[in-house]
């Protein structure tokens, strides 16, 4: 493997297991900082804002901060600056992801004239008012975007309301599709984390514990990918896969 620019690094399954540091991977993120490389760690889950996955990267030892992970809501929030920057949106989503994307600067509005483009995401707090105010924006002619496309998000005490399903409830109801999903494995996140690092993409290296995810997103956009098997996926799992990652590493300590 040789040295890379930057990295960007899955965090649960790659960093971290649960509250657990993965051995080595203080030491890793420590000697890639220390010869010059940019390191950008990324979350596919929308419930918090990136302040707090630093704050918990920082409590584990390993130095962060805000602009240091990127979730899929500011992946998404980075589209959106680019390309809808004065629209209206109306989220389906819980009160943490609406506060963000506010201090981003952007309008919102659960009046069906005024919406622009409808974002799904997961939300406990999901009702009847909120699928009706975008199932009508939609069909009304909104733009149809979503943070992730998960069947579940897995927390302490259990999964959330998963985001597919709601975009599948909304595609059913409107015969509308999805046009944009900014969480993993779109490049829209991956995009987002380049751009942090500040490097030429063809210098940097992807690392997660997922195939269908992680390595699948690097190698969709040509970018050399690690897998670990420190998270969800076995060795054995390759004999069967038709992704195949630029490395397979035991863990992040193996990363020089």
């Amino acid at each position: 493997m040789r040295q890379y620019e930057g990295y960007v690094f899955d965090l649960d399954g790659t960093i971290y297991l649960g509250d657990r540091l993965i051995e080595g991977a203080r030491e890793t993120v420590a000697r890639l900082r220390e010869r010059g490389a940019s390191v950008v760690f990324l979350s596919n889950k929308p419930l918090e804002p990136g302040a707090v996955y630093a704050r918990k990267l920082d409590f584990l030892g390993i130095p962060a901060g805000p602009r240091d992970v990127i979730n899929s809501t500011q992946a998404l929030i980075a589209y959106l600056r680019e390309h809808h920057s004065d629209s209206c949106l109306f989220v389906v989503g819980e009160k943490a992801l609406r506060q963000e994307i506010d201090q981003a600067g952007f309008a919102q509005s659960d009046d069906v004239d005024d919406i622009d483009i409808v974002v799904a995401a997961f939300d406990r707090t999901l009702d009847y008012a909120k699928l009706n105010t975008a199932y009508q924006a939609l069909k009304r002619g909104a733009r149809f975007y979503a943070t992730n496309a998960d069947k579940a998000c897995p927390i302490e005490g259990g999964d959330i309301p998963d985001c597919a399903g709601v975009i599948a409830f909304l595609e059913a109801t409107t015969d509308r599709q999805v046009e944009l999903i900014a969480g993993k494995p779109s490049r829209h996140i991956l995009d987002a984390a380049v751009s942090r690092l500040g490097v030429p993409a063809g210098d940097c290296l992807v690392v997660g514990d997922r195939l269908a995810t992680d390595m699948t997103m690097g190698l969709q956009a040509g970018i050399d990918t690690a897998l670990v098997l420190t998270g969800v996926t076995a060795r054995s799992d390759l004999l069967h896969s038709q992704i195949k990652p630029t490395f397979v590493l035991g863990s992040v300590a193996d990363i020089r």
